[in-house]
């Protein structure tokens, strides 16, 4: 028996043994295509000859320096690239390890920030139900999602609202304007319910990613939502873990309303699989407060600014930029939601199928009519998970969406990713529904 302790221990796992483009091979040499980017990890693909290189090269010269006595070159210089995609000029870069590290910053810049300003009952966090951003314990505290069930007792209990989630909130006859303000009302609700003088930030994903299923906000929410975490003061965190680093085509999925957060948090996609890396990102007013009043932030990572990360995520950087592959993104996304609406919308149980860039899910459902979602004593997206990799083809289900039911299965491949590789990953996962749904059987 293997001295690992795995994700699910009785499970018995392939050994991944190479990467090539889009595809993973194991030990066995069976190819598997990766059309979920692990969980919307692989930005670029395996094998990436700069991403290498740039790593390689940083670790002859410099692999670790603690930035308790040092900078390093490829820190200032990443955190000057991604200070010029932020909403505003000036803004400053504290470099993690992932996402959920860049989450727990996120929390501890507005608590600090203003306590500060001082405003020291300003603590509390509203984020919203169905929500997923990190695996720690201050993380998952503001995480609206089962994973939170078994610690949370040791969480706090934060308050959260409803989802902009069209496909399950939008009334019948209600324009998208209408929805998207009323979703947002939402928050103005609980600022007033909770004691505005007490709430310190909002948290949330701008697309949200494997609890949802890429599920996109509606136009003109994230401005709603400025306006009222200007209104009270509050700062507004955009979680971009997974939607943002170009994923949706656009470098941040906030950037489609114009919503200008006061921080952004970033993993996944920056280091693109090739280094652990995640970032968060604050306006300069926030850093300059707590710097003003404290002298800096009380938070640290053994590895924040690492140099051979940052190298990689530089490299990733200029990949994207030098590639286009923003625009390669957007057009990629177009085929994939032509090619999933052809080959699944007749299914009786697909109920919805979203896009955004190449962030894309398909929900399943008993009823299409009346949107009955998969009761969770099923198990599907454990059996769906297992029948795809069987089929070589590497996709994120989850579920639990809609009260604890529901299940969808959520597609990130890489920005790479070529017409004839859309193609197949639509085949598999046809084949995949068709093995487990019968599609006569369902109706």
């Amino acid at each position: 028996m293997a001295d690992v302790f795995y994700r699910t221990p009785r499970h018995s796992y392939p050994r991944a043994v190479k990467g090539e483009g889009c595809w993973l091979v194991d030990s066995a040499g069976k190819r598997y295509l990766d059309g979920s980017g692990g969980a919307a990890v692989s930005t670029l693909g395996h094998g990436n000859r700069r991403i290498i290189d740039a790593i390689q090269g940083q670790a002859e010269k410099l692999a670790f320096a603690h930035t308790a006595f040092f900078t390093n070159d490829p820190q200032e210089r990443l955190a000057e690239a991604l200070s010029r995609r932020f909403c505003e000029p000036g803004a400053k870069v504290y470099f993690t390890s992932g996402g959920s590290e860049a989450t727990e910053t996120a929390l501890k810049l507005a608590r600090q920030y203003h306590v500060a300003r001082g405003e020291e009952e300003r603590h509390i966090v509203i984020s919203r139900d169905g929500s997923y951003h990190g695996a720690t314990l201050g993380a998952l505290g503001v995480s609206g999602t089962r994973r939170r069930a078994m610690f949370s007792s040791m969480v706090k209990e934060w308050p959260r609202i409803a989802p902009c989630y069209a496909y399950r909130g939008k009334r019948a006859g209600e324009s998208d304007p209408d929805y998207a303000l009323r979703a947002a009302q939402a928050l103005e609700d609980a600022i007033l319910a909770t004691g505005p003088e007490r709430v310190a930030a909002f948290i949330a994903e701008p697309v949200v990613g494997s609890t949802l299923g890429a599920v996109a906000f509606t136009s003109g929410y994230f401005k709603h939502i400025r306006r009222i975490c200007d209104k009270y003061e509050i700062l507004l965190i955009c979680d971009e873990v997974m939607s943002g680093a170009g994923r949706t085509g656009r470098y941040l999925a906030c950037e489609a309303d114009d919503a200008k957060p006061d921080i952004v948090v970033l993993g996944k996609g920056l280091g693109a699989g090739y280094q652990p890396l995640g970032a968060a990102i604050c306006r300069q007013n926030i850093h300059d407060v707590i710097t003003d009043r404290h002298g800096g932030l009380e938070h640290g990572h053994t590895y924040i600014g690492h140099a051979i990360a940052c190298a990689a995520g530089l490299a990733v950087l200029a990949e994207i930029e030098e590639r286009n592959l923003l625009e390669a993104v957007q057009r990629s996304g177009e085929r994939m939601m032509s090619l999933l609406t052809e080959r699944l919308s007749d299914h009786p149980n697909i109920g919805d199928i979203r896009v955004s860039g190449l962030l894309a899910a398909v929900e399943f459902v008993e009823d299409r009519q009346r949107k009955t979602p998969f009761r969770s004593e099923r198990r599907f997206p454990s059996a769906f998970r297992l029948a795809a990799m069987k089929n070589g083809l590497i996709c994120y289900p989850d579920g639990g969406n809609v009260g604890g039911h529901g299940a969808h299965v959520l597609l990130a491949p890489a920005f790479i990713v070529q017409n004839r590789e859309l193609e197949e990953i639509t085949e598999r996962l046809a084949r995949t529904i068709e093995l487990l749904l019968p599609a006569r059987a369902a109706a």
